[in-house]
């Protein structure tokens, strides 16, 4: 299961770095492909607005 990022993202741009896959895309919410996502969590971890959690 992929994981995603809401609304509340304040794009900080910590997430990005740590994803090993690279699926992390920028903007003004940023995105994470969830064809590509491998559900490790390493963003989850590193986001400070708790805006990333797994796809319901």
């Amino acid at each position: 299961m992929a994981h995603i990022i809401d609304e509340t993202c304040i794009a900080c741009g910590s997430c990005q770095p740590e994803c090993p896959v690279e699926c992390i895309s920028e903007g003004e919410v940023y995105h994470i492909n969830a064809e590509e996502c491998i559900d490790c969590g390493a963003c989850v971890a590193v986001c400070p607005s708790d805006s990333i959690h797994p796809e319901d």
